[in-house]
């Protein structure tokens, strides 16, 4: 397992150093949606509402809608104002009897692995919640936002059991559950009776996912049926990032204008960067440059002041001289 997170447990003047692991996983079976024609795989576009147009990324900012029909708009720098917990510490608030936790608050389930050095602290705690049947409330930041949790012991590990804030737990408003419902005490011991017919000791192992093993199945008897054909692959299109990949293409993006700014827009930079260009440079010079981001020559628009001043007129020049021509040029 790769380690999540890292940080401290923290109990009065007792600090636990530890490491995060994620205690389940997912083995559903992923589908692709696909043209049943060809077997294209189905792509979605990000287009506006109002007027049908495709919006990009840099163009799409977080929106809430009032009770009263108002949008909000909330933009990068406004996301930036709110406070943010970064902290790696797991402190604990107070320690609770285990049966006073109701199930329906957990979420998450993590492994607590403690460093070499925190062996005996953490087998401390942990043999302190099982002798006192307690868990321990903490609070966290996990994801730059801070999070309800409990400290529960499995086995010989502690387990961190994120949970639902207490108002995120809806109440069942049925009206039939206030109705007065007559039973007899001949029902009531029958029902108990065939509730100890059917008792077991709990074994999760004796369970397995039937839905699950019968797509397995059937995928395997497609495949050695031979009812399978190549995956086919697409042609690139200059379409913009898809929904699966413009963050990617954002931070790839950011990388590049960073690299940029610190040295790589020197002699010779420019020229290299647009000899080696795509045809999908063409499109970019279309687009209105945003700060910070490359021209379809390879250089950013806004020259760093280390720049000699020589160099940056004759870039300037380069850049304005058939920028499309010699971005078609071969390496």
């Amino acid at each position: 397992m790769r380690a999540m997170w890292s940080g401290a447990v923290s109990f009065g003047l007792v600090s636990v150093p530890i490491k995060l692991y994620s205690a389940t996983t997912n083995h559903d079976i992923r589908f692709h949606q696909v043209h049943a024609a060809d077997g294209g795989r189905i792509k979605y576009k990000r287009t506006c509402s109002i007027d049908g147009e495709e919006v990009d990324y840099a163009d799409i900012v977080k929106g809430y809608e009032t009770e009263d029909g108002e949008l909000i708009t909330l933009d990068d720098e406004d996301l930036d104002s709110l406070p943010v917990a970064t902290g790696h510490e797991i402190d604990v608030v107070e320690f609770v009897p285990a049966d006073q936790i109701d199930p329906l608050l957990f979420d998450k389930s993590y492994y607590l692995e403690p460093e070499a050095k925190a062996a005996k602290p953490y087998a401390l705690l942990r043999e302190a919640l099982v002798q006192t049947d307690r868990m321990a409330v903490v609070k966290v930041a996990l994801r730059q936002r801070e999070t309800l949790a409990l400290l529960r012991v499995r086995d010989k590990a502690i387990v961190l059991q994120t949970m639902l804030w207490p108002d995120e737990v809806r109440e069942p408003d049925f009206d039939i559950l206030d109705t007065d419902v007559d039973l007899r005490p001949q029902e009531l011991t029958m029902a108990a009776s065939l509730v100890e017919s059917l008792g077991a000791d709990f074994d999760p192992a004796d369970f397995h996912d039937d839905y699950r093993d019968a797509v397995v199945e059937l995928i395997e008897r497609k495949r050695t049926t031979g009812e399978t054909r190549p995956a086919p692959v697409a042609e690139k299109r200059d379409e913009g990032p898809d929904s699966m990949t413009d963050l990617l293409s954002a931070l790839q993006a950011s990388v590049e204008a960073a690299r940029s700014a610190a040295g790589g827009s020197g002699a010779g930079s420019g020229s290299t960067k647009s000899e080696s260009s795509t045809p999908e440079s063409d499109d970019e010079e279309k687009k209105p440059a945003r700060s910070g981001s490359r021209s379809s020559s390879g250089t950013t628009k806004k020259a760093p002041a280390r720049k000699p001043a020589a160099r940056k007129k004759a870039d300037s020049d380069e850049e304005t001289a058939e920028p499309r021509k010699r971005a078609r040029k071969p390496a």
